[in-house]
């Protein structure tokens, strides 16, 4: 998705009811780090598909697995964050790990219907995923799964 913040709605939702296996903060970065690609392509007007192999659910990985490691070095200044949001966090590198890439993968999953461009499992070049919900279908569904995120980080905010 060209805005980003659409995946924090479904994201959340997601991560929310399942911090016990989930690594909150790192599933939901990890929906925002693959549109670095974008943004670098727009950016650096660089003559590249905008969804390229991040995209993908191979590369994805990759960037998944990286994404892993800098939270993990990182993972006192997400333990900080979260208590400013008043949501308990407990982690391991196991996750983390998890975490990041499930992140990366769901982001795949979300823009897949949206963009001929993208090509979920490269090395193949279909995207079978493209054209099954429309635009306007995607972009509805995210934007009204910020109520229910919104209502599950009131539910957990005030029990921390």
């Amino acid at each position: 998705m060209p805005v980003t913040p659409f995946h924090f709605g479904p994201a959340a939702c997601i991560g929310l009811p399942s911090q016990k296996y989930i690594d909150l903060p790192v599933f939901i970065l990890a929906n925002v780090v693959v549109d670095i690609e974008p943004f670098l392509v727009v950016f650096f007007n660089l003559n590249y598909p905008m969804h390229g192999y991040c995209h993908t659910f191979l590369i994805g990985s990759c960037v998944g697995i990286i994404w892993a490691l800098i939270a993990y070095w990182g993972r006192a200044i997400l333990h900080n964050s979260m208590r400013l949001l008043r949501l308990q966090y407990n982690t391991n590198f196991r996750k983390i790990f998890i975490s990041a890439i499930l992140g990366v993968w769901f982001h795949v999953l979300l823009d897949a219907p949206l963009y001929p461009d993208i090509r979920p499992f490269y090395p193949l070049k279909a995207n079978p995923l493209y054209g099954k919900m429309n635009e306007l279908s995607v972009y509805l569904i995210c934007t009204v799964l910020f109520i229910p995120a919104w209502i599950l980080y009131k539910s957990k905010s005030q029990r921390s």
